[in-house]
């Protein structure tokens, strides 16, 4: 294979490499760290500076000895009241977790089930608006979801790609 077909398949390899598709936002739910999910954080304002899409993943950080996450129809959202098993959708108690949004078109209802925490305030209603509905851009969105579909100039990749580029020059240099 000629030197210059050898570079060219390097070059074209080390773009693949380089290339992160279009993925999944992650929200810090209510900011970054431990008292993300907490009880003095407005969420409504929190969630109406996200700019969320179906994909998404929410985290929620948070002491796991007074916090939990559950995940409730609209009614029991609205009432903080999540003791009919039909209102809990999904429960989550770890300090740390990932909620995937996989819908469009639907609003997510999330409380915490702690006494008084929902009604101090501890819910969160996330909407993932449909395909061809167009999100309002946020003034200041997530690192995350600023991030979508860009390249990743990794040092690690473009290592790699200088290897490669000077691989083929030092196996065939008068090419």
């Amino acid at each position: 294979m000629p030197p210059s077909q050898l570079l060219l398949l390097a070059l074209v390899s080390a773009l693949l490499l380089l290339w992160r598709p279009a993925g999944a936002a992650e929200h810090a739910v209510g900011g970054d760290g431990i008292n993300g999910w907490d009880t003095g954080t407005n969420y409504a304002t929190w969630s109406q500076a996200q700019s969320f899409a179906a994909g998404d993943v929410l985290v929620f950080e948070y002491v796991k000895s007074q916090h939990n996450v559950y995940e409730v129809t609209e009614a029991a959202y609205r009432s903080c009241d999540a003791t009919a098993p039909a209102d809990v959708l999904a429960t989550y108690d770890s300090g740390f977790d990932r909620v995937v949004l996989p819908e469009t078109n639907r609003t997510y209802w999330f409380i915490c089930q702690v006494p008084n925490h929902c009604i101090g305030g501890m819910k969160l209603a996330v909407t993932v608006p449909g395909a061809s509905t167009a999100a309002v851009p946020s003034p200041s969105p997530s690192a995350a979801a600023a991030s979508r579909g860009s390249w990743t100039a990794s040092s690690g990749g473009l290592l790699l790609l200088a290897l490669a580029v000077a691989h083929v020059l030092l196996v065939n240099p008068a090419g």
